[in-house]
């Protein structure tokens, strides 16, 4: 609550509300508002209990699930993760942004097997196969699971490390970001 009211205030400064939507993607592929995509956001963490909501730019302090309060842009987003302490992003995409940091290598998930296609030489996973029955879920997280101990222990490079493609580190905007 404490995070939605700081939000709230933020977005209004700038008169803007939380429908606000701003990337074209994300209509397209059928959000309505900033709202959704951050339910969205929750569903992908399972079922396991949050156990904290961290502020924007803080320092992680506790163990467990943590939803990090960020605006909705990759950029920002990566940035304050990145400023909580976390050491690697699994960083899921159904439109295929171009996403990567230096700081932190970025595993990029596709959840469409024809993104995964298309960006065959971004993509680390293809979680699209669940969708096309082609696996389960079971088995595509034990492959994400694999693939985090191996760039973990830099056995093995993400594409977006293998590209060197890294987007700048980007703090909040005065002008507020959905």
């Amino acid at each position: 609550m404490r995070e939605m009211a700081w939000y709230d205030a933020y977005l209004q400064r700038g008169s803007v509300d939380r429908s606000a939507n701003t990337t074209p993607g994300n209509k397209k592929g059928g959000l309505s508002n900033i709202v959704e995509k951050a339910m969205g956001s929750i569903v992908k963490s399972g079922t396991s209990r949050i156990d904290a909501v961290l502020p924007p730019g803080e320092k992680l302090k506790g163990k467990g699930l943590v939803y990090a309060a960020t605006p909705a842009s990759d950029f920002i987003c990566g940035t304050l993760q990145v400023a909580a302490g976390m050491n690697l992003h699994v960083f899921t995409t159904g439109r295929g942004t171009p996403y990567g940091l230096a700081e932190v290598p970025v595993i990029k998930v596709a959840t469409r097997s024809d993104l995964a296609r298309r960006w065959h030489d971004l993509m680390d996973v293809n979680a699209g196969t669940i969708a096309e029955g082609k696996a389960s879920i079971e088995e595509v997280g034990w492959e994400m699971f694999r693939l985090m101990l191996e760039v973990a222990s830099g056995r093995r490079k993400t594409w977006a490390e293998q590209w060197k493609l890294h987007n700048q580190l980007v703090l909040f905007n005065p002008a507020p970001v959905t």
